[in-house]
């Protein structure tokens, strides 16, 4: 770690300096102690102890310093940051707050059972921010704003009308942007690769003048136990968070921040006087099953059709995480009661049951009849006002700032279960078989 950053008298720097010592005696502790797979339980101790005095130094230094932090950070609010950019920068700019990106990607290639556990650090700074009112909303808003690769795919697909993008495909037909997940052999068990093609996917088919209704449905799976039959979404793919390859800031944060948030508000484009973010009304179809990261697009989808014989359910308490903005919407959505039921204790819900009917708009038999009714459903929201009346119920529902005030302890709070010794013993038990109780 440099110690450039420190140079000067201020209160800042004099706070930067106390970071960075913080951090260095962390990492003199850690020098002589065996990698994590290998230590004793006085060693982990030690470790832990180590951490968490650093991290209380972290905490102090963000409770007195973090709107100047992100402020310096992003050139006054001039720079447009994404989770991922924020975090970087940071590293280099204030060093022993998160971690180095070299850091980062040495715990990348360990199994989750085997890592520091670095990525606390980053949940600490960005829960900082996001509880912010001026710098959080200005981190919100650039994680709406599209992605890079959006705007790179974007011409050719206006040109097609459709693209495939590896685990999504997209395709306008009439007015209609149909978002399909393939992940054929996973059940569409999201991982980082999928919510990269789904943010782009999203982001295309919300900056399409030609769309006016949105459609997300699951395809055809070559899974054994479901080969030829539709499914929605086996939700966060459990053999990848055993393997480590499930970050909290490339899949978690950036899940909720981007395309799932998106869903909900739409693109950040700016475009005169006035340029609330570009929204288009969704339609879900499900198929099968919605399990956790599933059900949570069904809570913020406008229209749900369900299948006869598909259930939904969150099993995140089981799995020993969170599952996203649930506790916010599922409430909303089902009460207190039926969300306490789902949440905490992981009751399915058949769609023909009937609190299902708090979760989901039209049953009909799988086939034609349900083809038909998600057509019908798309029809029924097209309409000029259609978006503006959807802004407005958002307002009443979900604000802005219960959103971002939810989120910054939803980033704390995952950031600490993902290296919870329940969660590391729970995710090599699921790796026998992707969700072997569906």
């Amino acid at each position: 770690m440099s110690r450039d950053s420190s140079a000067g008298e201020g209160p800042l720097a004099l706070a930067r300096r106390a970071l960075l010592d913080a951090a260095e005696r962390v990492e003199s502790t850690l020098a002589g102690l065996p990698d994590v797979p290998h230590r004793t339980p006085e060693q982990r101790a030690a470790a832990a102890s180590a951490h968490a005095a650093a991290r209380q130094v972290r905490r102090d230094f963000l409770d007195r310093h973090a709107e100047a932090v992100y402020a310096e950070l992003t050139g006054g609010h001039s720079r447009h940051l994404r989770l991922d950019e924020l975090c970087t920068a940071a590293a280099a700019a204030f060093p022993g707050l998160v971690p180095d990106p070299k850091v980062l990607a040495a715990e990348a290639e360990r199994p989750q059972a085997d890592k520091e556990g670095h990525e606390v650090d980053q949940g600490i700074f960005l829960s900082s921010v996001l509880r912010l009112p001026g710098a959080g909303g200005h981190l919100v808003d650039a994680m709406l704003r599209p992605t890079p690769r959006a705007l790179g795919l974007r011409d050719g697909y206006l040109a097609d009308g459709r693209v495939d993008l590896g685990s999504v495909r997209l395709e306008r037909r009439d007015g209609v942007a149909h978002l399909t997940m393939c992940r054929g052999d996973n059940l569409n068990a999201e991982d980082a690769e999928q919510i990269d093609d789904m943010e782009a996917a999203v982001d295309l088919a919300l900056l399409d003048p030609a769309v006016e209704v949105c459609v997300l449905r699951g395809d055809v799976m070559t899974h054994p136990r479901y080969r030829g039959r539709r499914v929605f979404s086996a939700g966060i793919n459990l053999k990848a968070l055993h393997a480590g390859r499930i970050g909290l800031v490339d899949f978690l944060l950036r899940r909720e921040l981007g395309y799932v948030h998106k869903l909900v508000r739409g693109v950040r484009v700016e475009d005169g006087w006035w340029s609330p973010p570009a929204a288009k009304p969704w339609v879900a179809v499900v198929d099968g099953f919605a399990i956790g990261g599933g059900t949570q697009l069904l809570l913020v989808a406008d229209h749900v059709i369900a299948a006869s014989d598909a259930y939904l359910s969150l099993p995140a308490a089981q799995e020993g995480i969170v599952p996203g903005a649930s506790a916010l919407r599922l409430t909303r959505a089902a009460g207190s009661r039926i969300a306490r039921q789902v949440i905490l204790l992981g009751r399915r819900i058949r769609v023909v049951e009937p609190d299902a009917r708090l979760l989901v708009d039209e049953v009909y038999e799988s086939g034609p009849e349900l083809d038909a009714a998600a057509e019908r459903a798309a029809d029924r929201l097209r309409g000029a006002a259609v978006v503006a009346n959807r802004r407005m119920l958002l307002a009443v529902e979900e604000p802005l700032d219960a959103f971002r005030g939810y989120l910054a302890d939803f980033a704390l709070e995952q950031a600490q279960r993902l290296y919870s010794d329940d969660v590391i013993g729970k995710v090599g038990r699921f790796t026998a078989g992707v969700r072997a109780t569906v």
